[in-house]
């Protein structure tokens, strides 16, 4: 349930989501139709499209870009994912579920956040005391919050305080 940042350009361009990417013929087409070729970029497993030539004579060019080398594209490694997950948050059913959950999860995280030992810093040094030390937070406060909606653990379940 994580979100994914949709694609951005500058001063209201194409994105990278205008043009078609496929990754099995291992090339790019533009909004314009002109089709480009990927290349390596880096240990990484990205890739580059340079359109270059292709933008000078472009009518959409300065909708595309500003650069007078042209369109430059870069393809990280994880786009695939990116694409699949961009396409399942476009699904209503998906919009629905992230509404409903979301904000009970940032309400914990704030609960988290607001009191004085605060989970913003770690106050220990090594990853296994700072967990140990968030745990203990974490369940100091969920007894803080139980405490606040008054329920009581009596006969190994939790029940309403009837006070």
């Amino acid at each position: 349930m994580c979100k994914v940042q949709a694609p951005v350009a500058p001063g209201g361009r194409y994105s990278k989501d205008a043009f078609r990417i496929d990754l099995g013929q291992q090339t790019v087409t533009c909004p314009a139709g002109q089709v480009a070729a990927m290349r390596p970029a880096g240990a990484n497993g990205g890739r580059t499209v340079r359109f270059g030539e292709i933008c000078a004579g472009c009518p959409l060019a300065e909708r595309c870009t500003a650069s007078k080398t042209g369109r430059t594209i870069y393809i990280g490694p994880y786009e695939q994912q990116l694409a699949r997950a961009r396409a399942r948050q476009a699904d209503p059913a998906w919009k629905t579920d992230y509404t409903q959950t979301r904000p009970k999860v940032e309400r914990k995280i704030g609960h988290l956040m607001r009191r004085k030992h605060g989970g913003r810093r770690a106050r220990m040094r090594g990853q296994d005391k700072v967990d140990a030390d968030f745990s203990l937070l974490a369940a100091a406060t969920n007894l803080a919050r139980l405490a606040v909606l008054g329920l009581t653990n009596s006969a190994g379940a939790w029940a309403p305080n009837p006070a």
